[in-house]
């Protein structure tokens, strides 16, 4: 008679955190902790504005799109949703257009990236889900700025579409590339820590 074989443990390095959840998506309470660390994380350098182009000071770069990365990286596309759509909820009531293209970027950024970097967790494959999200992101960024800009400024589409190649591209180029340096460089020392 043959005997039935224990179940193996998963024990790729990755797939599992000290958070108490596997890649099958059960929900804890240290779980819902690190979700709630990453949403106020988010919230909290939503309010960093660095001007980075001297022709458009009015753009300014906040790192919150590495937190919605990292999220996404740490705990998969579920996780980049939450962090994404709930960190910037403290800027809906005084600019909610504003927030709407942010939320929308910060989705096209870090989800398909989590999605990408979930398949396989290389240092390489990080790169290239980096590389995705921000050509999404980038793209998501120029098609909102086009249709809900002139919702709110005073200015047509006409006019902001002849912003997209001198100001709009290169600044988000260089948004884009700050979040996927950033991210990269901290992702494994922040994952150690998600480990403990």
């Amino acid at each position: 008679m043959s005997k039935t074989r224990p179940a193996e443990r998963d024990e790729r390095p990755d797939n599992r955190h000290s958070t108490g959840v596997n890649d099958h998506g059960r929900w804890s309470t240290q779980r819902i902790a690190m979700y709630a660390l990453f949403v106020a994380s988010a919230m909290a350098v939503s309010f960093i504005e660095i001007p980075l182009f001297p022709l458009a000071p009015w753009l300014k770069y906040d790192p919150s799109g590495v937190v919605c990365l990292l999220a996404g990286f740490a705990f998969g596309p579920s996780a980049a949703v939450i962090v994404s759509v709930l960190g910037f909820l403290p800027h809906v009531f005084t600019n909610p257009w504003g927030s709407l293209m942010a939320i929308l970027v910060a989705l096209a950024l870090s989800v398909p990236a989590a999605l990408i970097y979930h398949r396989h967790r290389t240092r390489k494959e990080a790169a290239v889900a980096l590389v995705v999200g921000s050509l999404c992101a980038l793209m998501c960024a120029l098609v909102a700025n086009l249709f809900i800009t002139p919702m709110y400024a005073k200015m047509d589409m006409a006019q902001v579409a002849a912003m997209i190649l001198p100001i709009l591209l290169p600044f988000n180029l260089i948004k884009f590339v700050l979040n996927g340096v950033i991210t990269f460089v901290v992702y494994k020392p922040v994952s150690k820590l998600l480990d403990r």
